[in-house]
């Protein structure tokens, strides 16, 4: 786990299902949970449906959760769209432009999750070989 305190890069990212744009500032206020990811990852597949089911459990008060897709992964970058149809998630997914932001933030695997407190500053950053523990102990760190 990486204890710097510097700011997330900014990102403008569409929502996956639409044209709605987002800017990671609409998200200050409130600790993030953004986590980046493809379709054809088992760890990523895991990794999304923990999240969900960890969404479903928590109160949406004190903690919000992005995730984004990085279709320059991906063999065919509707893949995204697809996998996120079939799996009804409840939480918001965007889209990055290839790998653009993917790489502005030097994400090394996938998934790739950073907690960022609610000032967007990164707290924690997590890997495919974290644990669940690993995700709750630095959710415990930003979260009131």
């Amino acid at each position: 786990m990486n204890r710097n305190l510097s700011r997330m890069p900014s990102f403008e990212l569409k929502d996956i299902f639409s044209e709605k744009k987002f800017r990671l500032d609409d998200f200050k206020g409130k600790p993030l949970v953004l986590t980046f990811w493809v379709s054809w990852c088992p760890d990523c597949q895991r990794d999304l449906a923990l999240k969900d089911a960890l969404i479903k459990k928590m109160s949406d008060q004190h903690l919000q959760f992005l995730m984004i897709h990085v279709p320059g992964r991906e063999s065919d970058p509707e893949a995204g769209l697809m996998f996120m149809e079939q799996q009804n998630y409840s939480f918001l997914t965007v889209q990055d432009d290839g790998m653009q932001y993917f790489d502005k933030c030097r994400c090394m695997s996938l998934p790739t999750t950073f907690i960022l407190n609610k000032e967007l500053q990164i707290t924690a950053s997590l890997n495919d070989k974290s644990s669940f523990e690993d995700l709750m102990s630095a959710i415990g760190n930003v979260v009131p």
